[in-house]
């Protein structure tokens, strides 16, 4: 335990034989239980855990593959389950050292965050040893899941290393949650919903000949998907069903004048064109102003977003009930 708060440790596990062993032993004395999720993975990953001799060991099976979301949540629902009061998931590819754990979630141990992530993004020596198309991937892909998520202040928001408070998870959909690569993305949507405080740890991350089950055309149809109907989801609960927002009324306002004002100038310059006229100046300006203003509202309500970030530290906002179905 850590100031009393008893910490377990989820691994989800499929194709990281090599490295599951090493992870495991490397647990640090502070976490009180280890999950390991063998999500139905095709190397002898099952054997490993089992040569592992500690107390704290238990090993969870999938009998089909269901995906690291998947593993990931079998693996909470045991730790609520076991009365703990901090989940960490580690991944069992050993890029993330486990014995940063206590740092990981010193954030919530003193009360000053609800979620703590791992960032690699703080460490530019670390960094160089990444992949040049992964690093460009995740640049990429931290962007659009800032845009979705609304934890703008977040360097590393698709890590894997992370910790929540059980009171939080108990508050989570768990049974909503995506089952595969864009839990991460997902659960930071979701905890934005519920307005909890996130914190960054910086760690270094360590890559070696660990093999990734991620190809990048599969997370290019997979990620943007889930991340545009996160979006959405998000805008909808937090700032039109819980509390109407500046937001989502600029938001909303942008969009249509920004779709209103394309299609309305499209319209009549196709038209024009064919019939070999000019387009009057008036149709020009009511296209180009639509456009124009509906950018600036679309601009001005991302402003607001990134200002009504929960940051770890702040005050606690009011609790919604337990049971959300967002």
């Amino acid at each position: 335990m850590i100031s009393g708060q008893k910490i377990a440790v989820v691994i989800p596990a499929y194709r990281v034989a090599g490295q599951i062993g090493r992870v495991i032993r490397g647990m640090p004395a502070e976490v009180d239980r280890i999950f390991v999720v063998d999500d139905a993975s095709p190397d002898n990953v099952l054997e490993i855990v089992k040569t592992v001799q500690d107390p704290r060991l238990t090993l969870l099976r999938h009998s089909a593959n269901r995906g690291v979301g998947a593993a990931t949540i079998t693996g909470i629902r045991a730790a609520i389950d076991d009365n703990a009061d901090i989940v960490v998931k580690c991944d069992g590819d050993a890029q993330m050292d486990p014995r940063n754990i206590p740092s990981l979630v010193s954030p919530l141990i003193e009360n000053m965050a609800d979620h703590a992530k791992g960032t690699r993004f703080r460490h530019f020596e670390a960094l160089s040893s990444m992949p040049k198309w992964r690093f460009m991937g995740n640049v990429v892909l931290t962007f659009l899941t800032k845009l979705a998520s609304g934890y703008w202040n977040v360097m590393d928001p698709v890590n894997g290393f992370l910790a929540t408070s059980t009171k939080m998870l108990k508050r989570l959909p768990l049974s909503k949650l995506c089952p595969r690569y864009c839990f991460e993305t997902d659960l930071l949507i979701r905890l934005n919903t519920l307005e909890a405080r996130v914190a960054e740890v910086a760690f270094p991350a360590r890559y070696g000949n660990e093999l990734s089950s991620l190809r990048v055309t599969e997370a290019l149809l997979r990620f943007p998907p889930c991340l545009l109907i996160g979006f959405f989801r998000r805008v909808f609960w937090r700032y039109l069903f819980y509390d109407v927002s500046p937001v989502a009324i600029f938001g909303l306002a942008g969009t249509f004048l920004v779709l209103f004002g394309t299609g309305f100038g499209c319209y009549y310059w196709i038209k024009n064109a064919s019939a070999s006229i000019p387009t009057a100046t008036g149709t020009v300006m009511i296209a180009a102003l639509s456009i124009i203003l509906g950018f600036q509202l679309l601009i001005q309500s991302i402003v607001l977003d990134i200002q009504n970030t929960p940051k770890a530290g702040s005050r606690r906002w009011s609790e919604n009930p337990e049971g959300n179905s967002f």
